[in-house]
């Protein structure tokens, strides 16, 4: 088990380490040409409804919902020799096709009411005649560009679904890589022959969708799952994946919507807001992905078939070891961009229209979000803990407590933080979030972190500490880096990374961590996850 999942993770977590990197060369481009300016935030709230759906389908919701079924599906295939598990794919397939076509549709359609809900702040422009007021028409074009990505990203996440389910854990991970080069391409090629760069950027977004539907096809057909779609609202399949589903979308996606509700309160605020949160979200998400989302996605399924297998002591253990993984990546994750933050969004994106006080606004972002950094991740791992037993009310509760007070959070920091408050309420929201589904979990006696789990992470983050500490030494301050031309600020942060991670490496040596201590195996002998 310990092996598989490791092997499994190490595939997920390479194909996301791709993505991630060419998402920053994206991110790069972005940043040369369009800067933090109107346009700019214009597209990142255009991109950021599709994207908002692809991380509650791709990383969320869906897969929380279909894959425990599907795998209740194989067990049962596997035992009475039948072959239910292709009917539930196409059933699956063809209801979430028509519904996600419609919804898209209506989208296209109406995208001047979807800009006017979630960014009123604009369409008061827009009434007004304000400086602003051109936002608001942009938005509802690029929305009419972007809107399409719902239709390719949720059949897109049921083929991924199907496949992570069948072990075939790296074509769904790479399929990211493929949306983030037809994006770089496409802003490279067309944004010379368009009015506005933002154009050449929703339409990267649309071909990157088309691109990632296609590429998934010929590895279903080769896995024996490429089916005829059927309408089937009513089957039991579909049945017991639709009232899953919506309780899951919303808990799973918390996270995502209160992400959401902070752009809605930025469009209030100064210009570059939203861009300055996208940028510092986006920095975010490379640790977050990588480890966080890379590990809750080889779990997920190996979950589910302990679930149905009634192995409760390996459930446990599996949850334990998913712990113990983001945090072995996550803290140091934190540490470093904690103290290297300015640099690194210096030598990402500080050229073109990207200028020094964006460099520092970012940052500012960046410091909130990063807070959160090991909360956002520990919900990652804790969600599928309840998702794989088809539990979906326990966190569709806590998810609404989270959210209520991340809008009371909200309210209360930004009149004096601006859109850094908006950036610490949505940190605040997932502490408190993780914590309840960790108690959710200690509760219902399914999981509850042991004496010895706890002072492990406690090495972890001594250790973290340390590096902290080695790197902050090595490190100029902000304009001794300003100083340096682009090749010296590339090679001293390198040495500060490498440095870093050696020191890193060194502590938990030094503190007791042992590699023995992730395998599965080891640990169900005393089933720490359980006591």
């Amino acid at each position: 088990m310990s092996k598989k999942l490791i092997k499994s993770g190490l595939i997920v977590s390479f194909m996301t380490l791709i993505s991630r990197i060419l998402g920053l060369v994206r991110d790069v481009v972005t940043a040369n040409i369009m800067g933090t300016g109107a346009s700019a935030d214009v597209f990142f709230f255009a991109n950021k409804i599709p994207n908002f759906l692809r991380r509650l389908f791709a990383e969320g919701a869906f897969a929380q919902a279909f894959v425990p079924v599907l795998s209740e599906y194989q067990a049962k295939d596997e035992q009475a020799g039948t072959n239910e598990t292709r009917k539930l794919i196409a059933q699956v397939s063809g209801t979430l096709g028509v519904l996600v076509t419609l919804v898209t549709l209506v989208g296209v359609i109406a995208s001047p009411l979807v800009v006017i809900l979630f960014m009123p702040g604009w369409f008061s422009e827009w009434l007004s005649g304000g400086a602003d007021a051109g936002k608001f028409d942009l938005a509802a074009v690029l929305l009419k560009i972007t809107f399409p990505y719902l239709w390719f990203v949720s059949l897109t996440a049921l083929a991924g679904a199907v496949l992570n389910t069948l072990g075939k854990f790296a074509v769904s991970a790479f399929t990211p890589v493929l949306l983030n080069v037809c994006i770089i391409t496409m802003t490279i090629f067309l944004s010379p022959h368009v009015e506005n760069a933002a154009y050449a950027l929703a339409w990267g977004v649309f071909a990157g969708g088309l691109v990632q539907f296609l590429f998934q096809l010929p590895f279903l057909y080769k896995a024996g799952v490429l089916v005829r779609p059927q309408w089937a609202w009513h089957s039991t399949g579909v049945t017991k994946i639709r009232k899953l589903i919506v309780p899951a979308l919303f808990g799973v996606s918390v996270t995502q919507i209160n992400l959401l509700l902070d752009t809605v309160i930025a469009s209030f605020l100064i210009t570059g807001s939203v861009s300055w949160l996208y940028y510092a979200d986006r920095l975010l998400e490379f640790p977050l992905g990588l480890f966080g989302i890379g590990i809750a996605t080889v779990i997920l399924p190996s979950l589910s078939g302990l679930h149905a297998r009634k192995n409760h002591g390996e459930f446990s253990d599996t949850l334990d070891w998913s712990i113990k993984v983001v945090s072995l990546f996550g803290w140091p994750a934190l540490a470093g961009l904690m103290v290297l933050a300015q640099p690194i969004i210096m030598i990402l994106f500080m050229r073109g229209e990207f200028t020094q006080v964006d460099v520092e606004q970012v940052s500012f972002a960046l410091f909130a979000y990063l807070s959160g950094l090991l909360s956002f991740m520990y919900i990652k791992v804790l969600a599928p803990g309840y998702y794989a037993r088809q539990d979906t009310k326990t966190p569709v509760k806590i998810g609404i407590i989270a959210m209520v007070a991340n809008m009371a959070f909200n309210l209360t920091l930004a009149p004096f933080l601006g859109y850094v408050g908006l950036a610490l309420a949505t940190t605040l929201s997932a502490t408190l979030n993780a914590f309840l589904l960790y108690q959710g979990l200690k509760r219902q006696s399914v999981y509850r972190l042991s004496v010895r789990s706890g002072f492990f992470v406690l090495r972890l983050m001594l250790a973290a500490g340390v590096m902290a500490g080695v790197v902050y030494y090595l490190s100029p301050g902000f304009d001794a880096w300003l100083a340096m031309d682009f090749y010296q600020q590339v090679l001293k942060l390198l040495f500060c990374i490498l440095a870093g991670m050696a020191s890193y490496f060194i502590a938990i040596v030094v503190f007791g961590v042992r590699f023995k201590d992730f395998k599965v195996q080891a640990l169900a002998k005393s089933s720490p996850g359980c006591e």
